[in-house]
């Protein structure tokens, strides 16, 4: 058992398997959160299924494997002489409508419904299930009229990664999906009626061992309650949704509802490319950016977001100087894969994989030693020779780049956000 204050927070026993791939182990790593904001990490054995499971550990260690032989550094690991950066203080936000959260249990044995609660006005459901029993299954996300009248939903963003055993595969999937474009469909609710939230719900089957995620925005104008459910291949979502039992949550509690689906975050100074140096944030650590609180809507129980996982960031850096401003993303926790999207100002939205040219990163990063840890955590960092980046862009200072960020599902956290000045830009 070992314990750390900015231990990657795995997403799920999923990532926590991947994780003990990378180091090796034989036991999977499961996360709770522990007083003064560290992490405990627990090893347990990974859940058999026949044979399914008997290569569980080897599936993933592929995974790794196959994009290694594909891929190589490509200018995302720093390659100049280590460079001491200060932490640039920041300021937070919550707002906007109500997160849906649902991954637990994360690992699904039985048909039944994996979290319920009913919204109104904005809302945004997330989900991360896996399928753990031995025949095709269903996920879908059910839309039932709460209203004593005609309900319109509207639904204006949203992605989700098809069935997969490559957990990060998934994971980047919704994200490159959900911050491409809007979306603007809709969907009538008549008194007492039901639909999917998407018609290819009823469609996609997740064979034994495979994972799906989603994640969708939409705005009800009357009470709706939204249920997420795992169902028989051959079943009716809708019907299913309404016969099957809520399934207790597992160890993790990883759901629930919460007020403020996104969160604001801006610098508290001004950065200034001539003086100012490297400077950098970190996302999702719990002690500059604390998870959020909520409640599980089917027992009434106080739940956390380990990972701010669902929740959108907006991130505003006020800039000035003659030096333009080089922004990285750099994981602290381990293997990585998600998408952001930058609106800079002059050109439209523009979508932004992290990382850019591998399928993942963070696998290559060693553990830092606790004094380096520590420093870090209070104010000073190094940018050393293995530090891994991925690009987000050089932007002049009469720019306003504005970043959009969310914690990608089997991703480990927390990141930190770089800003350097650009020495060849005058």
């Amino acid at each position: 058992m070992n314990k750390a204050k900015y231990k990657p927070w795995f997403f799920g026993l999923a990532a926590g398997v991947l994780s003990a791939c990378l180091m090796n182990t034989a036991a999977a790593s499961r996360h709770e959160a522990a007083e003064q904001g560290k992490t405990v990490v627990h090893t347990a054995p990974v859940p058999q299924n026949k044979a399914r499971t008997a290569t569980f550990k080897e599936r993933i260690q592929a995974i790794l494997m196959e994009g290694r032989r594909k891929t190589r550094p490509s200018g995302e690991v720093w390659r100049e002489t280590s460079r001491v950066m200060h932490q640039l203080p920041v300021t937070s936000r919550d707002e906007g409508g109500t997160l849906l959260f649902s991954d637990s249990p994360e690992y699904v044995a039985e048909d039944g419904v994996l979290y319920r609660d009913t919204v109104q006005g904005d809302a945004r459901v997330f989900y991360y299930h896996l399928n753990q029993t031995d025949a095709p299954k269903k996920v879908a996300v059910v839309l039932d009229n709460a209203y004593d009248g005609l309900t319109t939903v509207r639904i204006t963003k949203g992605g989700c990664g098809a069935p997969d055993e490559d957990y990060l595969k998934v994971g980047r999937t919704v994200q490159m999906q959900y911050f491409a474009r809007d979306m603007s469909e809709v969907i009538v609710l008549p008194r007492g009626m039901g639909r999917l939230l998407r018609p290819k719900m009823n469609e996609i089957l997740l064979q034994p061992g495979q994972l799906v995620a989603g994640m969708y925005d939409f705005h009800a104008d009357h009470p709706v309650t939204v249920s997420v459910l795992m169902l028989p291949a051959d079943g009716d979502p809708v019907a299913a949704s309404r016969s099957l039992p809520v399934l207790p949550k597992d160890a993790m509690r990883l759901r629930g509802t919460f007020a403020g689906m996104n969160r604001v975050v801006t610098a508290a100074k001004t950065y200034c490319t001539d003086e100012d140096g490297i400077m950098y944030f970190p996302l999702a650590d719990n002690i500059t950016d604390k998870y959020r609180e909520g409640v599980d809507a089917t027992d009434g129980s106080r739940v956390v977001n380990e990972g701010n996982y669902g929740i959108v960031y907006t991130i505003r850096v006020p800039m000035a100087g003659s030096l333009a401003a080089q922004y990285y993303l750099s994981p602290l926790g381990g293997v990585y894969a998600g998408a952001m999207q930058v609106r800079d100002g002059a050109v439209g939205p523009n979508l932004l994989p992290t990382p850019q040219s591998r399928p993942y990163f963070g696998d290559r990063t060693p553990p830092e030693p606790a004094n380096v840890e520590w420093a870090r955590e209070h104010g000073t960092a190094i940018l050393a020779r293995n530090t891994e980046l991925t690009d987000l862009g050089l932007y002049h200072t009469s720019q306003k780049p504005c970043f959009l960020f969310s914690p990608p599902g089997a991703s480990n956290l927390p990141v930190n956000i770089i800003l350097m000045p650009a020495r060849d830009s005058k």
